[in-house]
C-alpha cells in the first residue's frame, strides 16, 4: 500500500513538473514547432510514455504532429477518420490498431482538436491503473493544442488586419488614379461610372487635356484584382501622364506603355487599353485599341461605329507584333461610349450575358442625352437584366459628348 502511494506521489510530481514546463513554454510565446517538441520530450522523458501518435485536424485533414515508439509506416496505416466521433478515452486492445492501448480524443468547447494514440502509459501496480495517466495526458494535450489554436487565431487576426490595411491603401491609391474633375460644358461633357467587384478593382479611366486644341480619353482593365492590380495601374497611370507630356503620338505612347508593363509585370500581368486623342481644330479622332472592348462612337450623332483598330493586349509581347492607329476625320460632333467587360459579361439567372447588342440598344434608347444620363440608363438596364445576380468583374463606363 505504501509503495502504491509512493508511485502515485512520484507520478503527481512528474505531472506537476510537466505542467510547469509546458506553461512556461506557452508564456514565453514559443513557436508551434517548439511547443510540439516540448510536448514530445515531456511525455517521452518525464512521463515515460513509450508509444504515442498525436493527430491534429487542420482544414478537414488529419496530420500527425508528434510520434515516437512506432515506425512511420505504422503511422500512415492508422484509420484516423474512423475515430472522429469519439468523445471519451477508449481502449484499443480489442481493435486492430497495432500496439496502441488507448485513443484519447482532445476536445475544446465540444470541438475535436486532436486524437492521441498511446501505448504503455503506465504499468498497473497493485491496484494503481493508468486512468490517471490518460486523464493527465488528455489535459496536457488540451493545454498545448488550445495554446497553438490561440496562436493561430491571433496570427490570422493580424493577417486579416494587415490585409485590410493593404486594401485600404490600395483603395486610396486607386482613388488617386481617377481624374478629380471632368469637363461639363455645353460643348464638351465627360462622365464616368466605376463599381469595383470587390473593395479594390483593376479598372482605370482618365481624361487628360493636352492643350487648348487637344484632349485624351482612355479606359483600361488590368488582369487580376486587389493590391497588385492597384499598384500596377498606379504605375501605368503615372507612365501615361509622363508620356503624354512628351508626345501625342499614340503609337509611341502605346509601345512605351507595353514595354514598361512587360518589364514590371514579368510577363504575368496584362492590361487591355483604349486611348484616343481628339483635335477640335482638325475635327479628327485618333485612337488605338489594345485588346479592349471596342468603344462605340456615334459619328456626328448619326452613324454608330465600333473602334476596333489597334494592337493586342499590353504586357504580353515585347515588342508589340503590330500597332494600327485608327483615324476618324470630319468628326465635328460625337458621342463616345467606353466600358470594361464587367458590363457586357454581367449575367442573369439563366447564365445569359448582357452582351454588346444590349449595350448598343441602351445607347440608342437615350440619344441626345447627357453622358451621366446615358451611364445611369445603362446601369439601370444591366441591373434589371441581372435580376439580382452578382457581377463577375469590375464595371467601368466612360462617356463623352462633344458638340461643335
Amino acid at each position: 500500500m505504501g509503495q502504491t502511494k509512493t508511485i502515485e506521489s512520484d507520478l503527481k510530481e512528474l505531472e506537476l513538473n510537466a505542467l510547469l514546463e509546458v506553461t512556461e513554454a506557452i508564456n514565453n510565446n514559443l513557436s508551434e514547432e517548439s511547443l510540439y517538441k516540448i510536448y514530445h520530450f515531456t511525455l517521452l522523458a518525464n512521463l515515460k510514455v513509450k508509444k504515442l501518435a498525436l493527430f491534429v485536424q487542420s482544414e478537414s485533414e488529419w496530420n500527425c504532429k508528434v510520434f515516437f515508439g512506432v515506425d512511420q509506416a505504422l503511422i500512415s496505416s492508422i484509420p484516423v477518420d474512423s475515430f472522429e466521433d469519439e468523445v471519451k478515452v477508449k481502449s484499443l486492445r480489442d481493435a486492430e490498431c497495432h500496439d496502441f492501448d488507448h485513443i484519447i480524443p482532445v476536445l475544446h468547447k465540444s470541438k475535436l482538436l486532436a486524437l492521441v494514440f498511446v501505448g504503455d502509459i503506465a504499468e498497473t501496480v497493485e491496484g494503481f491503473t493508468n486512468n490517471s495517466a490518460t486523464t493527465f495526458l488528455e489535459a496536457l494535450t488540451n493545454i498545448i493544442l488550445v495554446a497553438i489554436e490561440n496562436k493561430k487565431l491571433a496570427r490570422q487576426q493580424l493577417e486579416q488586419e494587415a490585409f485590410k490595411k493593404e486594401l485600404e491603401i490600395a483603395k486610396q491609391v486607386q482613388n488617386y488614379l481617377f481624374p478629380k474633375n471632368l469637363p461639363a460644358t455645353d460643348q464638351f461633357e465627360v462622365a464616368a461610372f466605376y463599381q469595383p467587384h470587390h473593395n479594390v478593382g483593376g479598372d482605370y479611366y482618365d481624361y487628360i487635356p493636352i492643350d487648348e486644341d487637344q484632349f485624351l480619353l482612355c479606359i483600361a482593365d488590368v488582369s487580376g484584382k486587389g493590391v497588385p492590380a492597384a499598384l500596377m495601374m498606379s504605375n501605368f497611370q503615372a507612365s501615361l501622364h509622363t508620356l503624354v507630356r512628351q508626345t501625342n503620338d499614340l503609337t509611341t505612347i502605346v509601345s512605351e506603355l507595353n514595354h514598361q508593363i512587360k518589364f514590371s509585370g514579368n510577363g504575368e500581368i496584362f492590361i487591355t487599353f483604349f486611348v484616343a486623342i481628339y483635335s477640335k481644330s482638325q475635327q479628327t479622332l485618333r485612337y488605338v485599341n489594345c485588346g479592349h472592348n471596342p468603344p462605340l462612337l456615334q459619328v456626328n450623332f448619326k452613324e454608330d461605329i465600333e473602334l476596333t483598330k489597334g494592337t493586342t493586349v499590353l504586357g504580353m509581347f515585347e515588342p508589340l507584333p503590330f500597332v494600327e492607329m485608327g483615324v476618324i476625320e470630319n468628326l465635328a460632333e460625337f458621342y463616345l461610349f467606353c466600358y470594361t467587360d464587367g458590363l457586357n459579361e454581367a449575367i442573369n439567372p439563366d447564365e445569359e450575358e448582357f452582351g454588346e447588342d444590349r449595350i448598343l440598344e441602351g445607347i440608342k434608347s437615350v440619344q441626345n442625352s447627357r453622358p451621366n444620363e446615358l451611364n445611369q440608363a445603362m446601369m439601370d438596364a444591366v441591373n434589371n437584366f441581372r435580376k439580382g445576380q452578382e457581377y463577375r468583374d469590375d464595371v467601368t463606363i466612360l462617356s463623352a459628348k462633344f458638340k461643335s
